[in-house]
């Protein structure tokens, strides 16, 4: 069972996909939250949720204060489990693309605050490494934003575009979650 662990809807259960994605654990998003939350204000932030599987990270965004989720699966089976989610939860402000994280990263629209992106492990490093460069590339980030990577623990940290900064990676067993941030100065 995968549920939001703090803020309005604090509790509620989330379906997740039969097969196929691995929901961040509630230690995991937890200590990744507390940190998001000493770090910035999440109050109206826009989020983008790649790779978002149930969601579990865009929706315990919107549950803290986030005012905007975007989240973007490419599975068909997992974005009909996202929309359900959706109905469930009182969010309002929320967008789902049944697309790949690496076209939509490079599509344009708006920008966002917070990134999460919490690929399957099976997803390369230089896979990785296009979706982040496009985000930046196609100006959706702002002044700022926040990136975090979940990847296995025995991942390198990502290749951050140029314009993003390392601001620190943590492990939790299995899983490593890496921190960059969009250099106010460009």
């Amino acid at each position: 069972m995968t549920r939001i662990v703090a803020g309005s809807a604090g509790g509620r259960r989330l379906k997740v996909p039969p097969k196929g994605t691995r929901p961040t654990s509630e230690r995991v998003r937890e200590a990744l939250f507390s940190s998001l939350e000493s770090l910035m204000d999440l109050d109206g932030v826009r989020v983008l949720d790649l790779y978002a599987g149930s969601g579990a990270l865009g929706f315990e965004a919107l549950s803290r204060g986030a005012g905007h989720a975007t989240f973007v699966e490419a599975d068909k089976r997992a974005a009909e489990v996202l929309k359900a989610n959706a109905r469930e939860l009182p969010f309002r402000d929320v967008v789902i693309a049944n697309r790949s994280a690496e076209a939509y990263s490079v599509s344009e629209g708006e920008a966002f605050d917070v990134v999460f992106a919490d690929p399957p492990y099976a997803v390369t490093d230089g896979e990785l490494e296009k979706v982040l460069s496009g985000l930046v590339n196609a100006a959706r980030l702002t002044a700022g934003a926040v990136l975090i990577v979940e990847r296995a623990s025995r991942s390198a940290e990502p290749a951050w575009p140029e314009g993003v900064e390392s601001l620190r990676a943590k492990r939790y067993g299995d899983t490593a979650v890496y921190w960059g941030q969009v250099r106010s100065d460009g």
